[in-house]
């Protein structure tokens, strides 16, 4: 049985009631009553498990979290307003001023704005570093080390990291390495490969229509004996091992986050992204298949693709030993020129020009005038922003029909 069949079954299983509605239902109320004080007392404290209030969360997201967490092998998750807002929950509920954080490859534009700038101003350094520069990070590894990031695909470089040795460096040094896996979910489990917390924008594939904006961040147990942890470089977490065991990364995230900053998961977005998780291995199925065929035919066709399915792409040997299940949606094709790139897009019939990955449709986005455009020339090199650059989400549609609709428009 392959990882998406397994899946099929998992998520239909866990997603559906069993017992009256089938369907999840929708809690949408923005408080809950506690009845009497001790009981109130009681779900502060964490000792009653009861809902205390919808921006900490509430039943319908509660469900999320839990299918979630199950997907990726952690101990718990916590649903977010969207992704970038699980990125924040996953990198503030551990980082203070004077922190650093190593971001390793490629990287999407609002995370990169997020580490660059935004954290800046709040006393963070954040040193980037190419795909491959093992000796890199643990060169940049120091006392203030508190994160390792990485994309499980370099978005929309399409470089592929080497997750399980950038985690051996990370657990080696102590250090925390969080991994976006919002491209391949199911295809990359970073949890199993070392990583500590898996961040997503469920926004993407995981609904799968533009439906619901979301994301998630996944939280591996605290160990019972040894655990980096444990150690100075985490002693704001220890209030929270001491009184949550195994359990800590979860109520660390929700108090020193989720609570503070706010980026709550809706009751409706939750039960729309459940619905989207029902299908996901399917879709996630038929998908990476269909981008492989894409790009192969684009490529024979003479046009410029990134895709590491290719043997032309660097990056191929690590596909090929590494994710053998695919490496999400995304392809890329360079036009050379921003006016080509115009031409391109302006001709196409099937693609949906949005700033959205992962839809059942495929979507289409030049990325230097758009993501990209307020990010200087050096920033955009070492993102792999070219002036021609377009990035594809491949879709359901019948993968001839975007082979033949893109070569037209490339005429």
């Amino acid at each position: 049985m392959n990882n998406f069949e397994e899946y099929c079954t998992q998520f239909v299983q866990s997603v559906g009631n069993k017992e009256g509605a089938v369907s999840p239902a929708i809690t949408s109320s923005a408080s809950f009553a506690y009845g009497d004080p001790e009981t109130a007392e009681g779900i502060f404290n964490a000792s009653v498990k009861k809902p205390l209030y919808s921006r900490m969360g509430n039943p319908t997201t509660a469900k999320l979290e839990s299918v979630m967490a199950q997907m990726d092998g952690g101990i718990g998750a916590v649903a977010t307003s969207s992704g970038m807002g699980a990125i924040t929950l996953a990198t503030m509920s551990l980082l203070s001023s004077g922190d650093e954080i190593i971001s390793v490859g490629g990287l999407f534009g609002g995370t990169y704005s997020l580490f660059n700038e935004t954290l800046t101003r709040f006393g963070i350094t954040t040193h980037f570093l190419d795909v491959d520069d093992l000796d890199g990070i643990k060169t940049k590894i120091n006392e203030n080390t508190k994160i390792i990031f990485c994309e499980s695909v370099g978005n929309p470089n399409m470089k592929l990291p080497e997750i399980k040795k950038i985690a051996d460096i990370a657990n080696s040094a102590g250090v925390v390495l969080i991994v976006d896996n919002t491209i391949t979910p199911m295809s990359i489990k970073p949890l199993e490969l070392g990583a500590d917390i898996a961040v997503y924008s469920t926004t993407k594939i995981i609904s799968g229509n533009s439906s619901a904006l979301g994301g998630c961040a996944v939280f591996r147990a605290i160990n019972d004996g040894d655990d980096k942890f444990k150690t100075a470089r985490y002693k704001d977490l220890h209030k929270f091992i001491d009184k949550m065991g195994k359990m800590a990364l979860i109520p660390n995230a929700k108090k020193r986050a989720l609570r503070d900053f706010g980026m709550s998961a809706s009751a409706h977005a939750s039960y729309q992204t459940l619905l989207g998780l029902e299908t996901l291995a399917l879709r996630m199925d038929r998908v990476v298949k269909s981008v492989e065929i894409v790009a192969s035919a684009l490529d024979t066709a003479g046009l410029k693709i990134n895709h590491p399915s290719l043997k032309s792409s660097d990056q191929n040997a690590k596909y090929k030993e590494l994710f053998k299940n695919g490496c999400g949606t995304l392809l890329t094709i360079d036009m050379c020129t921003k006016e080509k790139a115009y031409e391109f897009l302006n001709k196409t019939k099937l693609a949906t020009l949005t700033a959205n990955i992962g839809d059942s449709r495929t979507l289409a986005l030049h990325m230097a005038s758009t993501i990209y455009s307020d990010f200087n020339q050096e920033q955009r090199e070492f993102l792999g922003i070219t002036d021609g650059l377009i990035r594809i989400s491949i879709g359901l549609e019948n993968p001839q029909d975007i082979i033949d609709d893109f070569i037209k428009a490339a005429l």
